[in-house]
């Protein structure tokens, strides 16, 4: 698939409680790359909420995996409550569990869903939003007096170094903009007369 060259995500775990009507509701969002990630994120909350009567949740992944769950709640009152929450925000990338302990009054279909989306939109809107960029890995390996074109050339084009390796040649593993590493891989081929090994490892990563 196609991945955008930027997302709009969360930047660390965020908190929010709200009561109704003896019921209390506690937002937790998180920012997550994966299914993996999401459930297991998920189990913590479950093993620290055991007790609540309803650990409701929703995520959105940027490859278009999207799960949410009523967790025994009416059909459409929750899950799919938080889901839009996370879609107002136009956020990837992202778990929103909302934990109800039941306090013994049934709020009815309308209040319960508004009260699953308040909480999920309100623990959202208290996180700090970042910008995330798509990048490729990308591995370089080369001859050492192209040291220096190497080096201005990751720089012109923004890329980030992972590694620096010395073995027979100096060899460097870098994350290259995705929407600026065909022009990258170009200019080092044709500047460096294709004395440069580049190696595309088919990876993608948002930083």
């Amino acid at each position: 698939m196609n991945y955008p060259n930027q997302i709009k995500t969360i930047s660390s775990a965020t908190e929010f409680k709200l009561k109704e009507k003896s019921s209390l509701f506690i937002g937790m969002a998180f920012p997550v790359s994966s299914e993996l990630e999401a459930t297991e994120k998920l189990n913590e909350v479950r093993k620290k909420y055991f007790d609540a009567t309803h650990n409701c949740y929703a995520f959105k992944i940027v490859n278009g995996l999207i799960k949410y769950s009523d967790d025994g709640e009416p059909n459409g009152t929750a899950g799919i409550r938080i889901l839009n929450a996370i879609n107002h925000f136009d956020f990837n990338n992202v778990l929103v569990i909302v934990t109800r302990y039941f306090g013994g009054i049934k709020l009815g279909v309308g209040p319960l869903g508004k009260a699953y989306y308040d909480t999920a939109y309100e623990c959202l809107n208290k996180s700090e939003v970042i910008l995330k960029k798509l990048y490729n890995k990308i591995v370089l390996t080369y001859q050492f007096e192209l040291s220096n074109f190497v080096h201005r050339t990751i720089s012109k084009y923004n890329a980030l170094i992972e590694k620096n390796l010395f073995e027979e040649e100096p060899q460097i593993i870098c994350m290259v903009p995705s929407e600026v590493k065909n022009k990258f891989i170009e200019e080092l081929t044709i500047n460096s007369q294709h004395h440069i090994k580049i190696q595309d490892c088919d990876l993608l990563m948002y930083k």
